[in-house]
């Protein structure tokens, strides 16, 4: 008789299979009209709203744009890329999403915007690969043409629990938004810890506020030897997170969060070892940016830019980073003299043969086969994280290896 978790991953892949048929028969539209010409591309980010903004994101593209042309495009192809500024609004994403539309771009790479909903539509209707986005949304898990490289907050708090397992901690609470995405990463995190046991405890908090004084006595609570804390709220809570648990006396709690909420300008902002930050532990996506995977990375930014000053170690920047290598990679396999368009775009990628962004990730895959047996999240195929962790001001690889939670996210049980 069939196991839970394979009926779960059949249902999964048939209903992806079902869906993709039905949108690939009308991608036969603008967006595959390029011939061997030039190309275009969009990325696409939110600035100038005082919260959630990744200029970096739009700013390394053009930069990559600028090299791109110095270097020969993309398999011979001239390179126009495209930028909009979404502002975090649903009406953002959709104007970004028509531009793109209209443009007749062959992808959308390395963007960043929760209306997933709102623009994921547009972009499948005109048969757009969606590549390398940052995984705000359940579209970008869930639909055909959406290609992602990381596997979101999903990924980075069922890992944050088996850092915490390695560490020694014996209790933890997690500190998260007072959302219904909250409510699924405390499911994320619970299925990491169950294996040894760990106990628990969910402390729902204000995605805004200006002081977690309450939030932070909830979290630190006896203070017990092997008790943790962990934050997976945004980049600024987290901040403002930080400065009460500063202040509350403790002794044995120690600190944890994910890539994003703390990355290493957070870091050097918080006093580094001698802030708050001190020997934290931090899941992240990558290798962190002291790593020489972004060696290439940080040449651009230093040869491209036109005076933007672009944070290397901003888990957006990465992104972007990632999805234009995917880009080169699946476009040197269509090869020069060849129509580069959406369609031969993703049937690179469609196809199942992995492609290698320099160590930044995992061989990446999208395969049929390499879908996450989960049906609401098919999409999320990279599943791996990095253990890192402040030591002497910097965030450093506890280890130099990927760890995979994917039994994390599928309900199932560790591996080996």
């Amino acid at each position: 008789m069939p196991q839970p978790h394979n009926r779960r991953r059949a249902l999964a892949l048939a209903a992806a299979a079902a869906l993709l048929p039905a949108l690939l028969s009308a991608c036969g539209g603008a967006a595959d009209a390029a011939g061997s010409g030039e190309v275009s591309v969009m990325t696409w980010a939110p600035a100038d709203t005082g919260s959630t903004d990744r200029p970096g994101m739009t700013d390394l593209a053009e930069a990559v744009g600028r090299e791109l042309a110095e270097k020969g495009g993309l398999a011979g192809h001239p390179v126009h890329i495209l930028t909009c500024n979404d502002h975090n609004t649903a009406d953002g994403a959709t104007d970004c999403a028509r531009q793109a539309v209209d443009a007749h771009v062959i992808a959308v790479a390395g963007s960043y915007s929760q209306y997933g909903t709102s623009f994921m539509p547009l972009l499948e209707t005109a048969g757009i690969p969606y590549v390398g986005g940052y995984g705000l949304s359940t579209p970008e898990y869930s639909s055909p043409l959406s290609y992602p490289v990381a596997g979101g907050m999903p990924a980075l708090v069922a890992g944050n629990g088996r850092q915490l397992v390695a560490a020694g901690c014996k209790t933890v609470s997690l500190v998260r938004p007072d959302t219904r995405a909250g409510d699924t990463l405390t499911g994320f995190l619970a299925a990491a810890l169950r294996p040894e046991q760990i106990k628990l405890t969910d402390i729902k908090s204000p995605e805004k506020s200006n002081d977690y004084t309450d939030v932070v006595q909830q979290a630190i609570g006896d203070d017990r030897p092997g008790h943790c804390v962990t934050s997976a709220l945004g980049a600024e809570p987290t901040s403002n997170l930080l400065d009460p648990y500063r202040r509350l006396p403790h002794r044995n709690t120690v600190f944890s969060s994910v890539i994003g909420s703390v990355q290493q300008s957070v870091v050097d902002s918080t006093g580094g070892d001698g802030g708050p930050l001190g020997g934290a532990y931090v899941t992240g996506w990558y290798p962190p940016e002291s790593s020489h995977v972004w060696d290439a990375l940080r040449g651009t930014l230093r040869t491209y830019t036109r005076g933007q000053a672009v944070d290397p170690s901003d888990p957006g920047v990465q992104t972007t980073w990632v999805a234009y290598e995917v880009l080169r990679q699946a476009a040197a396999r269509i090869g020069p003299g060849k129509a580069l368009t959406a369609r031969s775009l993703r049937s690179v990628l469609d196809g199942g043969e992995p492609i290698e962004t320099a160590g930044a990730t995992p061989p990446l895959s999208w395969g049929m086969t390499n879908m996450l047996p989960n049906a609401d999240s098919p999409r999320l195929v990279n599943t791996s994280v990095t253990f890192q962790q402040v030591q002497g001001g910097r965030l450093v690889e506890q280890q130099n290896t990927f760890v995979d939670v994917r039994w994390a996210l599928s309900g199932g049980k560790p591996q080996g």
